[in-house]
């Protein structure tokens, strides 16, 4: 059976789904036709509901409920791996202002639907003056003045400051402090059209893609360096350590728990809709 999956070129997602779509494990009769794309394209793709499988922000997710189930295996949840809002420089003056519901300050970010721009609504209600870009022309944006303050993700967290660019807010750590609970930032669901046996396999061989890619760290070296751009291979593993750890073998209760407070937080402050599906797919059988 042929599936259609989508996930980001970055070392997260390609060290997670090397082995699955090289069939360096056993997968169970399926194979993968894989789409390439950065995480607010794969959004937009998902409230569509055009791939079977797909990578989306948690954000997203309340978006694409009633179109796809999230599987147990392959998120991206963690503690200190939470976006960060930049500036070139006045960090202290731009995060007053900001506090201050100052309209005026340009932000660039990555997408209207990601995780990163629900925590800059939950930190700062009042900055809504923003700017949509791909993730990886925000740090360009803020250096060329087209932005005050960016809003970055994956990658972009270890090179902001080679740029001589500033931290404002680790809005991750903003998230922690609050909740103590890990931030939800990226989630695979598999579409609720595919019967409930297709949805369990799934969720099967992306955990044994997982644990193999945990076992043999080095195996996907060469696919995954062929999709991360310039990046050393010390970032590459820095990303993946990053973001890459037990919730994405299986969420667990703790991981479902963070994601579901995510929700109840973000229903409370109306930045996302109400949900009328169970989120999680059930008990594998």
């Amino acid at each position: 059976m042929k599936l259609t999956i989508g996930f980001s070129p970055c070392p997260n997602d390609t060290f997670i789904f090397d082995a699955l779509i090289h069939h360096k494990i056993d997968t169970e009769g399926l194979d993968f036709e894989v789409f390439y794309d950065d995480v607010e394209t794969l959004n937009q793709k998902a409230f569509r509901g055009e791939l079977d499988i797909t990578k989306l922000s948690y954000h997203a997710f309340a978006y694409a409920v009633d179109k796809y189930v999230l599987l147990d295996a392959g998120s991206a949840l963690g503690f200190g791996v939470g976006p960060l809002l930049i500036c070139k420089d006045d960090a202290e003056q731009l995060r007053e202002r900001l506090n201050n519901g100052d309209k005026e300050v340009k932000i660039a970010i990555p997408g209207k639907y990601t995780t990163a721009n629900f925590l800059l609504s939950l930190a700062f209600p009042e900055a809504t003056n923003k700017q949509e870009l791909v993730f990886s022309d925000i740090e360009n944006a803020v250096l060329d003045g087209r932005a005050d303050v960016g809003l970055i993700i994956h990658e972009n967290r270890f090179t902001y400051q080679d740029k001589g660019l500033q931290k404002i807010i680790d809005l991750g750590d903003y998230w922690e402090k609050r909740t103590g609970c890990a931030i939800p930032l990226g989630g695979i669901v598999a579409n609720r059209n595919l019967p409930a046996d297709v949805q369990y396999k799934i969720n099967r061989v992306i955990r044994k893609s997982v644990e193999f890619a945990f076992a043999n760290p080095k195996s996907g070296l060469e696919y995954i360096r062929s999709h991360a751009q310039e990046m050393s291979e010390e970032v590459m593993y820095k990303h993946i350590e990053l973001y890459v750890n037990q919730y994405s073998v299986d969420l667990g209760a703790e991981g479902k728990k963070a994601i579901r407070l995510m929700f109840d937080t973000a229903l409370e402050k109306g930045i996302i809709p109400a949900m009328h599906k169970e989120l999680f797919l059930t008990a594998d059988k």
